[in-house]
């Protein structure tokens, strides 16, 4: 690699730039960044390179700590587009919303893949530096408890582990008292004219509501006059992929940790597995799955 200190054409001015070799001709790179935002600044490497801890110094904390730090990466990203799609489901605008959809899906997805990495861990690897976690378990990750927020399956109960940081529980609590994704979506079907119960539709947003007949048959009649509704029917498939993709990321958590530690208590204070079991059963969205027993 040989340095040239003209300008590469058609790029801006530098004070000087890296010829590459002949196998790529005539391509440069800028190699004069002072003053220049770089790769190293725009992302702020410092900050996120520096951000692992060591506890006990076992080769296994990286992985368990990166997987962990990146996973809360993709939650911010995840509720970063949620909170757009609120905004499209409020305006009556489903196309945008569908995109943003898909969107989740695929961050759910590397969620998923994110176990898969996990359970090349061994037990053993693990035990070799639990202890050093101290109470710390991903029940505590304020982002996980906002995307069930978001998508209606709310215990304001959950709000106990966070006491100590007023600030997350300020944010946990304006989503908890607001009405859910969901909410949002059975209020756009009273607007489309479903005849949706008053008692959905006005209550008390922080509890996490009960299967209701009325909408139950409003996603019947979507479902049987697809051809008529197809945006609202694209929505209800949407809706069920994001559930299915949950409950699939919450049995791969269960599994991963069965594999890791078995029956263990949680280092949160649960049950572990047996929690994780019953958490596997829940659904976000169960109108959409009791409307197939009926078609």
């Amino acid at each position: 690699m040989t340095q040239d200190h003209t300008a590469p054409p058609g790029g801006a001015q530098t004070h000087g730039a890296f010829r590459l070799g002949d196998e790529f001709g005539d391509e440069t790179v800028h190699a004069d960044l002072r003053g220049q935002r770089s790769y190293h600044d725009f992302l702020e490497l410092d900050k996120i390179l520096d951000a692992q801890p060591t506890i006990t110094g076992e080769h296994d904390e990286a992985l368990f700590f990166i997987l962990h730090q990146v996973k809360e990466l993709w939650m911010k990203l995840m509720l970063h587009e949620l909170d757009a799609a609120f905004l499209h489901i409020r305006n009556d605008d489903l196309r945008p919303a569908f995109k943003i959809f898909a969107r989740v899906k695929r961050i759910q997805e590397n969620l998923i893949q994110a176990w898969h990495i996990l359970t090349t861990m061994t037990p053993a690897d693990y035990l070799k530096f639990r202890d050093g976690l101290g109470r710390s378990s991903g029940f505590q990750s304020y982002q996980y408890r906002s995307i069930e927020f978001v998508f209606g399956n709310k215990q304001p109960e959950t709000l106990a582990p966070f006491e100590h940081r007023p600030d997350i529980v300020r944010r946990l609590t304006e989503r908890l008292e607001r009405p859910s994704l969901y909410d949002e979506i059975v209020m756009l079907l009273a607007r489309r004219g479903y005849a949706i119960d008053d008692a959905v539709l006005d209550r008390d947003w922080s509890r996490r509501r009960e299967p209701n007949d009325s909408v139950i048959a409003a996603w019947q009649d979507i479902y049987r006059a697809s051809g008529e509704q197809w945006g609202l029917y694209e929505l209800a498939e949407h809706l069920i992929d994001i559930d299915d993709l949950f409950q699939t990321w919450r049995f791969r958590h269960r599994n991963a940790v069965e594999r890791v530690i078995g029956h263990k208590i949680g280092t949160g204070g649960t049950s572990g597995v047996g929690y994780l079991t019953r958490a596997t059963a829940i659904r976000l969205f169960p109108e959409l799955w009791a409307v197939r027993t009926g078609l």
